[in-house]
């Protein structure tokens, strides 16, 4: 869960520091720098996985993957900042399996990772530039810092006694000493003072640390890079929610929508698999003869089993029904000769429609219901303008299944309640109009004037008077607020 997000130089976000909760709404018109938001997120996320110049292409233009990668830092003219800053603070699960296999704990689960890049040049005409590792750094905050950091409404004695804990005497898990070629990245293991760190030289570094974090070296990098690495930006696709899905396909659902019915089949087989669990653990006959009275109980039992994904695929298409008027029931085919999966929604008069046959919007809120009810979906969820493709009729609807697969912060952190956040984007007055006023982030362009005296235009994030968010950031202005007022 991504607390507190402060990024500079990266496009048109300088001297940016944001303060996030569990549903945040981001509004503002076009070209203020709402989505740049969005890709310095999903920057950092491909940094915990790929290499520099990977992450700096999987943000570039769609259409322009080609573009020198100076096109990332901020522009005046044309000057380019050398430099571009991020930090991020965030609260990571307890627990995450490395490349290996191997499960690693995290000793302290409140985290701050730095990083700063610098644009180097190169000989290649082709490569055009390059990108360096000028500081990096992983650094836990305390229990007692926590409460000056989570500043959104939770409850302490349940929510963040459940999200923060563990605890650490050395402050680093990440740090970078020396300067120029001698510069080192060192990553430090969990057991501190009594654990050598393991340099590494920052001059020709392709990836970050914590990109190659592993169980054995340091545990709780680790699960700082699995949470990243879970930040993700849902972009569904009607196209890839129609799609079957074969047997052997991936059982989470994809950024674009992919693999839909076999997320919902591996959740009612998940359940089923609870079921049978607790059966086998219960049984417990006193003597190798079996009474009538114990096979009646274990008959019900096994009944139960064989329902338990009926049931599941029921609590979603009853969510559905609440968003779309008609639903009865959902359903997954197994075509066993194609060995394909095939998700169906049946209607109030029995009828079966494939995935094929629902509307984009259907489509869209059941992806949005699947993700609410699977609890292995954690991390940060963007969504840009929810409302496309919505009946307006139905955009509350909308906004309330969102907000209600972020994590409730009034309740313990478990598997009712992943440590799942949600950030949208908007420029839609009927949205901003229906969003909790403590969830929104205003921003818009703001003049401003570089060290040289150059005239610019950066993102200006602002919140709204009489919120949590008050206590650190400048409030939006009535004018600012009227075009979406009018509406």
């Amino acid at each position: 869960m991504l607390t507190r997000l402060k990024v500079s130089n990266f496009k048109n976000l300088v001297d940016v520091d944001l303060y996030l909760g569990p549903f945040t709404c981001v509004v503002g018109s076009n070209g203020v720098g709402k989505s740049n938001l969005f890709d310095a997120i999903r920057f950092l996320s491909a940094l915990a996985n790929h290499t520099l110049m990977e992450a700096a292409a999987a943000v570039r233009d769609q259409d322009s993957r080609t573009a020198p990668v100076r096109d990332l830092f901020h522009r005046v003219g044309n000057h380019y900042a050398e430099r571009m800053t991020f930090e991020a603070e965030m609260i990571v699960p307890r627990r995450a399996i490395d490349d290996l296999g191997q499960e690693a704990e995290a000793s302290i689960t409140f985290l701050r990772y730095s990083l700063e890049l610098a644009y180097r040049k190169t000989d290649d005409n082709l490569v055009r530039g390059n990108l360096a590792i000028v500081k990096e750094e992983l650094v836990h905050i305390t229990h007692g810092d926590a409460p000056r950091h989570l500043l959104f409404p939770h409850s302490a004695k349940d929510w963040r006694k459940s999200a923060v804990h563990g605890k650490r005497r050395v402050p680093y898990f990440i740090s970078t000493a020396g300067e120029g070629e001698n510069r080192v990245i060192k990553l430090h293991q969990d057991g501190g003072s009594s654990g050598r760190p393991l340099p590494r030289s920052a001059a020709n570094l392709p990836r970050t640390v914590l990109s190659i974090a592993n169980a054995a070296e340091s545990p709780t990098a680790l699960v700082a890079r699995r949470e990243m690495e879970s930040w993700q930006m849902l972009q569904l696709e009607p196209s890839a929610l129609r799609r079957p899905d074969e047997f052997g396909a991936p059982t989470h659902l994809g950024a674009d929508g992919r693999y839909l019915a076999a997320t919902l089949y591996r959740l009612g087989r998940h359940a089923g698999q609870q079921v049978s669990q607790d059966t086998v653990e219960g049984w417990k006959p006193e003597s190798q003869d079996i009474s009538s009275e114990q096979l009646l109980h274990l008959a019900d039992q096994l009944d139960i089993q064989a329902s338990a994904p009926q049931k599941v695929y029921s609590q979603i298409a009853n969510r559905l029904a609440e968003l779309i008027d008609g639903v009865h029931d959902i359903h997954i085919e197994r075509d066993e000769k194609r060995e394909l999966l095939t998700l169906c929604v049946k209607n109030e008069e029995g009828t079966l429609h494939p995935a094929r046959a629902l509307s984009d919007g259907t489509l869209r809120f059941l992806a949005l219901a699947v993700l609410e009810s699977d609890p292995q979906m954690q991390g940060v969820i963007c969504l840009e303008e929810p409302e496309n493709g919505i009946h307006p009729a139905r955009i509350t609807a909308i906004l309330q299944l969102l907000r209600d697969i972020a994590v409730d912060t009034q309740e313990p952190v478990g598997e009712d309640n992943p440590l799942r956040q949600v950030i949208v984007n908007t420029h839609s007055p009927v949205v901003f109009q229906q969003v909790p006023a403590e969830s929104v982030v205003f921003v818009k362009a703001r003049e401003a004037i570089d060290e040289e005296g150059r005239l610019y235009k950066k993102a200006h994030f602002l919140c709204l008077s009489d919120t949590w968010r008050a206590k650190v950031s400048e409030d939006a202005a009535r004018g600012d607020l009227l075009p979406y007022l009018r509406f």
